[in-house]
């Protein structure tokens, strides 16, 4: 819940930015400051606007100019784990008009006020998005990585490859999932309307823009589909591994059986 501060954005129009600098923000260093709100953390950037921090890696800055942005991602990176060198961005332009209704037109969020509730239901979405975006690309390159995994199997009947490369990518799949429901909680509202249900259409709204929850549900249909096709195919390597493990045997006991019989023969 935010705090009852005065937002530092006094401007009509204004430009929200999110980057995603790195995989994980710790925010106790950041305890000692004071804030204009928590959940997220909300504090003033040193020559104007504000920013919010986001654990999963990700920073909204809002009306903060390139020269105070680079300041202040430079004095945020000693808390950011496995810092990105190109970080992932989205942006929205928030044009401030009193007693409107709050909708989104054409790439513009328009909105009632400046007031840091409503900053921080803007950021929750950018967060949200620029995060998928990072996992859209990752699921995307692994979809292209199994595709000619099936096709081999579709004209050869088997594949070749090691075990080990596709319990890899199990693991890269799950590891995603993971961060998207565990880190993020991406189809979670916020914790701010609990006690703003004025922003409820705001957020939605914002939500229906950016595409969050058909993104989500996209992403979680590839990440199903490529966990099921390596699991198939780790499957049938088991299985062809099993096989040659069979006849290994069998040619074992035979050749045990053909060496008694030659040495019953010479006695």
């Amino acid at each position: 819940m935010a705090n009852a501060k005065v937002s530092p954005i006094q401007k009509t129009a204004f430009r929200a930015r999110a980057l995603l600098i790195g995989e994980r923000i710790s925010l106790k260093s950041w305890g000692s400051i004071e804030s204009l709100a928590t959940n997220p953390l909300t504090v003033e950037v040193k020559g104007g606007g504000a920013a919010t921090l986001h654990r999963y890696g990700v920073v909204v800055l809002f009306d903060v100019a390139p020269a105070e942005e680079i300041a202040f991602l430079a004095n945020l990176q000693p808390s950011v784990s496995n810092v990105y060198s190109i970080p992932e961005t989205e942006e929205v332009e928030v044009r401030i008009e009193p007693g409107v209704r709050e909708i989104i037109k054409g790439g513009v969020a328009y909105v009632e006020d400046a007031a840091v509730e409503r900053l921080q239901v803007i950021a929750d979405i950018l967060s949200k998005s620029v995060l998928l975006s990072l996992y859209e690309k990752s699921v995307g390159v692994e979809f292209d990585r199994i595709e000619p995994l099936a096709i081999e199997l579709d004209k050869r009947g088997r594949i070749g490859g090691k075990s080990k490369d596709l319990l890899k990518k199990i693991g890269s799949m799950l590891l995603v999932e993971q961060r998207m429901v565990g880190r993020a909680e991406i189809t979670e509202k916020p914790e701010m309307l609990w006690n703003n249900a004025e922003l409820e259409g705001l957020f939605a709204r914002l939500e229906d823009e950016f595409e969050i929850k058909e993104r989500h549900l996209a992403l979680e249909r590839k990440l199903n589909l490529i966990s099921d096709t390596a699991h198939t195919l780790l499957e049938l390597m088991s299985s062809a591994h099993a096989l040659r493990l069979e006849w290994y045997i069998v040619i074992l006991i035979a050749v045990e059986i053909l060496l008694t019989v030659y040495q019953l023969f010479l006695s």
